[in-house]
């Protein structure tokens, strides 16, 4: 193999390796198109095999760094030895690396080398296919998408009109007008390539200026409780009356008084039945002060699945069973190949049973809501089903399964995102943190410290109205990119049987 080729190959991985920079906790947006632009560069020159193989690092060194939780979830609370976590994240991390290694063989192998099409049509094409793709493979991962890491940028303002993949496709498209303005071309295409860039971005800016809902109605006062109970003895039995003890004494000391209290995922450690008492005690004294409880607690159905669940407390407001089960915390993907470390592994939750999607939405403080638990936050399709009727979203988290990690803080990241789209507040209660307020624009007004109990107060507005991505989704993108590369395949073929002729 040619020395150069194993250099681009560094190169890719360092790139890769580096795009995690530009989402949560470090928040620097602005390598997302810079990363990318690299591997564009990578690519435009590469063979099918090339782009694959330049992919295929560049994804390594993305998820690698980006998904480094998943050590963290399997050593220390799924109790892998290292040896055993650290693969397991690694296999992980190489399966994911696929699809930038599939977008980079799809680019190449429709376009010719070092043409206009490849850089502006090919490559931001096929990426945008295959992280859709990715999306719904499998239940769908779409962990470090593109677009969660502009939602500081003026990009952001693509997100309630295209959602988060209309502001991957414009980082995207940065990335490939970027290499268009470092190669060798005609001045007037440099300068047109400039204005392009320009434009994309001023027309980001502009869309952030548009209020696409309105108020339903006055503010709700609100407070998250966040009881920082320690994963590791969560589901100890020797400290579960110490943690419905918590959660009382919480509530009734410093939310007694708002409208609305929210506790996290699993915050009541065992189901509905077994918690009957203390749930019933919440209840009456719910009602007593004219208030409602969100408990994120289990359920058991009279068939013997068991839920990961939300109970309003008083229980006319509803409940809502968990629809899309978070992997290495609820099941295990990939089981194929975990199952041989089973062993090895301890995974608490791993067997729950999936809500139904046609579940009626909640009712709190007098509007309807859009609740989520943990892992749906980051799947806009599950979130758009309660709108445009929800008021607000809620959603209960439990990262205590990450430790101090980057997952905490992408999470957050990505629900913020939800609202963004939407154009609903969102109040999200986590059991370690970060619980936040987030607003309509995706900016989180008020947050919690990590492993710290708390109980952040503040007020939400209810929203209605439809912006257009709560309209027609993802849908937009998928037609663009799809028909887009099947135009380009199209062009392709029929210049090179002129050429043959």
């Amino acid at each position: 193999m040619p020395y150069s080729l194993w250099l681009a190959r560094v190169a890719a991985i360092a790139l890769g390796a580096a795009l995690p920079l530009a989402f949560a906790p470090f928040d620097l947006w602005w390598i997302a198109p810079i990363s990318l632009a690299g591997l564009f560069g990578l690519w435009r020159d590469a063979s099918p095999r090339e782009a694959w193989h330049l992919g295929y690092a560049f994804g390594l060194g993305m998820f690698s760094v980006g998904v480094s939780w998943i050590f963290v979830s399997m050593h220390h609370f799924g109790e892998a030895i290292v040896p055993v976590a650290g693969l397991i994240t690694f296999v992980f991390a190489a399966v994911m690396a696929v699809f930038p290694a599939l977008a980079g063989y799809l680019a190449a192998r429709l376009s010719p080398e070092h043409s206009a099409a490849r850089i502006l049509i090919a490559m931001p094409l096929a990426w945008m296919l295959l992280e859709l793709i990715r999306g719904e493979f499998l239940g769908g991962f779409p962990w470090l998408n593109l677009g969660a890491s502009q939602i500081n940028s003026a990009l952001a303002g693509y997100g309630p009109v295209f959602g988060e993949y209309g502001m991957s496709l414009a980082v995207v498209m940065t990335a490939a007008l970027l290499v268009m303005l470092f190669s060798r071309r005609a001045w007037w295409l440099t300068t047109l390539t400039l204005f392009t860039g320009l434009a994309l971005w001023l027309g980001g800016s502009t869309l952030r200026n548009i209020d696409w809902v309105e108020a339903a109605g006055e503010p709700i006062s609100v407070a998250i409780v966040q009881g920082n109970v320690e994963q590791s003895r969560k589901f100890d039995p020797q400290i579960f009356q110490a943690t419905l003890d918590l959660y009382r004494n919480l509530t009734d000391t410093q939310a007694a008084d708002a409208k609305l209290v929210v506790w996290p995922e699993t915050a009541v450690p065992d189901t509905v039945e077994q918690a009957a008492p203390f749930l019933i005690e919440m209840q009456d004294t719910a009602r007593a002060r004219g208030q409602q409880i969100v408990a994120g607690v289990f359920d058991q159905d009279q068939a013997g699945n068991y839920y990961n669940a939300l109970l309003t407390l008083p229980v006319e407001g509803g409940r809502y069973y968990k629809r899309h089960l978070v992997p290495f915390g609820e099941y295990l993907p990939l089981r194929f190949l975990i199952e041989p470390f089973r062993g090895l592994i301890q995974v608490p939750m791993s067997d729950l049973t999936s809500g139904r999607d046609d579940q009626p939405l909640l009712q709190l403080a007098g509007h309807p809501v859009g609740a989520s638990i943990c892992y749906e936050a980051t799947l806009a399709r599950k979130i758009n089903t309660a709108l445009p009727e929800a008021a607000f979203l809620l959603n209960a988290s439990n990262d205590a399964w990450f430790g101090d990690s980057l997952a905490p803080h992408q999470h957050q990241q990505i629900a913020a995102m939800r609202c963004l789209e939407s154009g609903r507040w969102m109040v999200r209660a986590t059991n370690t943190g970060i619980s936040a307020l987030i607003d309509p624009q995706g900016q989180v007004v008020a947050r919690t410290p990590q492993f710290a109990q708390a109980v952040l107060r503040g007020q939400i507005t209810p929203m209605q109205g439809s912006t257009p991505f709560v309209l027609w989704g993802a849908w937009p993108i998928w037609i663009l990119s799809i028909f887009g590369l099947l135009a380009l395949a199209l062009a392709t073929y029929i210049t090179a049987e002129r050429r043959r002729r």
